[in-house]
Parts: C-alpha cells; sequence; structure tokens
C-alpha cells in the first residue's frame, strides 16, 4: 500500500505510467506482428511453385536436370530443395546453417553478434526505444503537471482566505484556459466580498447620521412635550432610516441573487408612471395612446420609477419630466429635471452604492442608495440605465431607462 501511495497522489506519476505501459504494449504488438509475418513469409517461400534446377559439370554437362520445390525447416537447420528429376527420380539437395565466426562463437561469418541477428536485433531495438521514450517523457509531463500543481495550491490559498491570489496564465492549453477561467472567478468574487464590505461600512455610516441626530433632539428635549417642528425632525429622521433599512435589505438581495426576487409578468408601465408621477407631481407625456408593455417585476419597476422620480425631484428647482416612447423593440424611459445637473465624469459614478457629488448635504435627503438600485434591478430585466444631459440644452439632468419591450424576446433576465 506504501508503494503504490505516491502513485495515487500524483497525477503526473499516473500519467508516466500511463505512457510508459502504452509504449510496452506498443512494442508487444509490433514484436508479435513482426513474427507472424515473418512466419507468413516462410510460409509464402515454401508455398512457391517449383522451379527448375540444372546440376551442370565443370564441364558444362548437364548431370541432373528437374524441378526443385522448396521444403520449410527449422531455422537454424539450413535450406532444403526436393528435386524431381526428369526421369522421374526424386532427390534432395540439403545445405547446411551458415558456419559462426570464431570469435567468441557469438559472431556469425558477417561479424554481427548473435542478439543483433534476427529476431534478437528487433527486440534489442524495441527495447532502445521503449527506455527512451520512458527517460524522455519524464520532464515533459512533470513540467506540464506543475502547472496543475500550482493552480491547486492557489485554490488553497484562495479557500484559506487570500482573494488576491492569481495564477500565471501561460499558453493556450486547457491548463490556461483553467487559469484564466479561476482567475476571472477570483476577481469577481474579490470584487463582490469588497463590494459587501463596502456596503455594509457605508451603511453603518449612513445609519449612525439620523440616529445621532435623533438623539441629539431626545436629549435636547428632556422628557418635554416636542414642538412640532422638532417632532417633524425626528419623523424625517426615523423615515430616512427605515428608508435606509429597507433599499440596504433589497441591495443585499439583489447583490445575492435571490431566486425569489423577480416575478416576471407582463406590466403595463405607463399605468406605474401615470401612479408614480401623481406622487411628486411630475409630468408626464407618452407617444401613442397604446400601453407600453414590458415582461418583468412590477413591484422592481415600481421601485426603478420611484427613485429616478423623488432624485429628480429632490435636487431639481423646476418641473420634473417622464416621457415614454416605443423605439422598436425596445422601450424607452426618461426621466428629466431642471436640477444642477451632473458632470460628464461623474455620471457613471452616480449609481455606486452611498455614492454623492461632491458638495452634495446628507441633509438634502436620500441615503445614496436609490440609483445604485435603479441600475441593479435594471440589470436583472435585461435593461440599461444611463445619465446625460437635457437634449434641449437646458441645465439638469436626463436618466434614461431603455427596457425591452413585451414579445421582443428575452425581455427579461431570469433569476440568478
Amino acid at each position: 500500500m506504501s508503494i503504490l501511495s505516491p502513485f495515487s497522489r500524483r497525477l503526473y506519476l499516473r500519467i508516466w505510467l500511463a505512457v510508459v505501459g502504452g509504449v510496452l504494449v506498443f512494442a508487444l504488438v509490433i514484436g508479435y506482428a513482426w513474427r507472424v509475418a515473418a512466419e507468413h513469409n516462410a510460409q509464402s517461400l515454401a508455398s512457391q511453385p517449383p522451379r527448375e534446377l540444372q546440376l551442370l559439370s565443370p564441364t558444362g554437362q548437364v548431370l541432373l536436370q528437374g524441378l526443385a520445390t522448396r521444403v520449410p525447416v527449422e531455422p537454424d537447420t539450413g535450406l532444403q530443395l526436393d528435386v524431381q528429376a526428369e526421369d522421374g527420380q526424386g532427390y534432395s539437395l540439403r545445405l547446411g546453417p551458415r558456419q559462426r565466426g570464431s570469435a567468441g562463437g557469438n559472431r556469425d561469418r558477417h561479424g554481427a553478434a548473435f542478439w543483433l541477428r534476427p529476431p534478437y536485433g528487433f527486440v534489442w531495438i524495441l527495447a532502445l526505444v521503449g527506455i527512451a521514450v520512458t527517460v524522455g517523457v519524464f520532464p515533459i509531463i512533470r513540467r506540464l503537471l506543475q502547472r496543475l500543481e500550482q493552480l491547486e495550491r492557489s485554490v488553497q490559498r484562495f479557500g484559506e482566505g487570500d482573494l488576491s491570489v492569481r495564477v500565471p496564465e501561460q499558453g493556450h492549453d486547457e491548463v490556461a484556459q483553467l487559469a484564466r477561467q479561476f482567475n476571472a472567478a477570483a476577481a469577481r468574487i474579490q470584487a463582490l466580498v469588497q463590494s459587501h464590505k463596502s456596503l455594509l461600512a457605508n451603511a453603518s455610516h449612513e445609519l449612525r447620521s439620523p440616529l445621532t441626530r435623533i438623539r441629539m433632539g431626545l436629549e435636547l428635549l428632556q422628557g418635554q412635550a416636542p414642538p412640532p417642528a422638532a417632532r417633524a425632525e425626528i419623523e424625517r429622521n426615523i423615515a430616512e432610516l427605515d428608508q435606509l433599512v429597507d433599499e440596504i435589505l433589497l441591495a443585499s438581495r439583489l447583490d445575492a441573487g435571490a431566486s425569489d426576487m423577480v416575478h416576471l409578468e407582463n406590466v403595463d408601465l405607463l399605468g406605474l408612471a401615470a401612479e408614480e408621477c401623481v406622487r411628486v407631481d411630475a409630468e408626464l407625456s407618452a407617444e401613442g395612446a397604446a400601453p407600453l408593455e414590458v415582461l418583468g417585476d412590477a413591484r422592481l419597476l415600481r421601485r426603478v420609477l420611484r427613485n429616478l422620480l423623488e432624485n429628480a425631484r429632490r435636487y431639481s428647482q423646476g418641473e420634473v419630466t417622464l416621457s415614454l416612447q416605443r423605439q422598436g423593440e425596445v422601450s424607452v424611459l426618461r426621466v428629466c429635471d431642471l436640477g444642477p445637473g451632473v458632470p460628464p465624469q461623474q455620471r457613471e459614478r452616480i449609481f455606486e452604492p452611498f455614492y454623492r457629488l461632491p458638495g452634495a448635504s446628507e441633509r438634502s435627503g436620500g441615503v445614496g442608495l436609490g440609483l445604485a438600485l435603479v441600475r441593479s434591478i435594471a440589470e436583472r430585466h435585461g435593461a440599461t440605465v444611463h445619465c446625460e444631459g437635457r437634449p434641449d440644452g437646458r441645465q439638469g439632468a436626463c436618466f434614461v431607462l431603455r427596457l425591452p419591450a413585451h414579445g421582443s424576446g428575452d425581455a427579461a433576465s431570469s433569476p440568478a
């Protein structure tokens, strides 16, 4: 058991043994085939048709004439011919085996050692080829399997908590492809863990701010009945806490890919937009009287519309407009405001969790997760969302959501 243990634990030893065994079997098969071919050749020579034979005297006189037939004999006994003379007499002509040399008794008259003559010479050639293959393939297999062992060590370190470990991507074979897939998966897991850590740290900070304000307000009251302004401030902070906890839970479930998050159904996007515009006093415009239907989750799509409209109303200095239109197989939703606008270099960062534009105040409202949730929900529906300037050139910003329309194929991605 102890002898077989290294072979059972080392893949390169098993592959090496498999190659050596394959070479050995190949050599045996070739040797057997060679022997069968030699026997078949001997039988073919023996089965040849009779040939005419003449025995001549020194003066050229024909002493014996007839048909000679080769008789099969043992390889070391020489050659024998049976001759049928014209007069009907039968004769046998036998030639003895070749005489061996006298040097050591192991060489023939051509000087070749007996172990180099057939069939021994062929066996030695096979043995030398087998030894050469056995020795030559070992470093090649060992070099190949070292990459797998390096991958194994990297996976072990990754499992122990070192999320920064990566595997060198060498070559274009299956091992290199496996290394690339491992690196991609490791990078994605590291980014996900880092995102969760950032979410937890930012959530802790955001939770601390309204709690601190509530605590300070209660300490100032010191058991007295709160005035209306103080009561309103406390209620606003409590509402902010409730909204923050709700959005953190929703963001965590979306990031974790909860299977019960998206319930696909036909959703009237125009009806949802009309209801949410009434809540924030926004203007709604739609091209065409037909309802715009999409395949998605009504609850999550309502959250998208609500977050976009509330964000626009929070920073807008005037009216907020929501427009809907159908462009081929895509439903386009555009929310525009008259606020300070978003600089071009910040239009992607505002979709990051808890990111606020420079100069934005926490007391302006919002918890910094609204736009991040919008993008996350959009991706779960196979949609895209981005920020751009107003098309009329006025100050403000527009958020454009492009949803696959109902009946356009894969309208929404399946729950992860």
